[in-house]
């Protein structure tokens, strides 16, 4: 007996742009402005699945919903926080996991979402980066995490998306753009932030799109030595190449390059760390967002976060200088909300985790620091 052929697998079409879509469907659509309705019903209309795109003729809406997907990502676990965050872990249909944060705020609603399952960066405070590198997502997969919590969070119309959440963006841009594309139908490009580790091509690449997210950098240090205890990246692209990118980078009027700082005791949180963060970024149009370190068992035991005191005397020395600032409030900690954390617990066998590194002091090698 002849065994059945597999069934082909239906192309996803969540994260195509109209003309991309357009190509997708050729073959199947009778007209060419058939396109542009599927296209209207998902991404204007938020349509869930073929039958509900009423436009359309019975007979294409059953060949469409036969050769192509608008499967989203399965919520396999969601706990809340006191303070209003929300962590979602998903599974995507390989199996991958990826975790997004639902942030509300007084006036505002954020979106942290994941560009990859996993990271290959290794960053040294970061625990997806423990857990090593993954697989980029798929434009459709980006755009599932979005349309998946406004199915199950009752987000408001405009909603804040940052991607900050697991992966390094920039490594994954062909699929951001076209996930950015499709989300601006009905978000504004200034509410999207695209966060970086400082990977230069990528950061010029993003410089030549037409339409731009805003950019925000993790800097972390104001040196490369420290800084490449902390980010393996900074061997590859060092503060110079760095810092040289983000001048150049093209900013619309009264638009700034966020930098991301990352606070830990006793090791980048001095006043003379804060002048020279001030140096460094003097030719470029910066605001700093602090981030007092949250500490995760998975991490190396000597990062520490500051106190309060130390933590304003930092922010306020910044200020004096002339700089932007503002500190983030620490948000979700009981619900292990920074990125890494959730799919960490779930992988995690039962009782104590190693620490990676140990308790190494900070000049010491660690994995995560050659």
């Amino acid at each position: 007996m002849t065994a059945a052929a597999p069934t082909p697998a239906r192309q996803e079409l969540l994260g195509l742009p109209l003309p991309k879509l357009a190509a997708a469907l050729a073959e199947t659509i009778d007209r060419p402005f058939r396109a542009r309705q599927v296209y209207d019903a998902l991404h204007r209309r938020g349509a869930d699945d073929f039958e509900a795109m009423t436009d359309l003729p019975a007979a294409l809406r059953h060949q469409l919903a036969a050769r192509f997907s608008l499967d989203l990502p399965e919520l396999t676990e969601r706990i809340d926080s006191g303070d209003g965050t929300t962590k979602y872990l998903l599974r995507l249909a390989d199996g991958s996991s990826i975790e997004t944060v639902d942030i509300p705020e007084r006036f505002r609603r954020t979106l942290c979402l994941s560009s990859q399952a996993g990271c290959a960066l290794a960053c040294a405070f970061c625990v997806t980066g423990y857990w090593g590198a993954g697989r980029s997502l798929t434009a459709a997969e980006v755009v599932g995490q979005v349309r998946l919590l406004r199915r199950v969070a009752a987000l408001p119309e405009t909603v804040n998306l940052v991607f900050m959440g697991m992966g390094e963006p920039m490594l994954n841009l062909p699929a951001l753009a076209d996930a950015l594309e499709v989300l601006g139908e009905t978000l504004a490009l200034r509410r999207i932030t695209i966060s970086t580790a400082g990977v230069v091509p990528g950061i010029d690449e993003l410089a030549g799109w037409e339409r731009r997210p805003n950019l925000a950098v993790s800097l972390h240090a104001p040196d490369d030595e420290r800084r490449t205890r902390l980010m393996p990246v900074n061997r590859t692209w060092p503060l110079a190449e760095l810092i040289e990118a983000l001048a150049r980078f093209p900013l619309e009027p009264r638009r700034r390059i966020t930098i991301e700082y990352l606070l830990l005791e006793g090791f980048n949180d001095s006043p003379r760390d804060a002048d020279a963060l001030v140096r460094l970024l003097a030719r470029v149009p910066v605001k700093f967002n602090l981030i007092p370190f949250n500490p995760d068992p998975v991490l190396p035991g000597w990062m520490r976060r500051p106190g309060p005191e130390r933590v304003e005397v930092f922010r306020a020395r910044l200020a004096a200088r002339g700089a932007t600032v503002t500190v983030r409030r620490q948000r979700g900690h009981d619900v292990a909300a920074a990125c890494g954390q959730l799919r960490a617990f779930a992988r995690a066998p039962r009782g104590p985790r190693a620490r990676r590194g140990g308790d190494a002091p900070p000049g010491r090698s660690r994995p995560g620091s050659k």
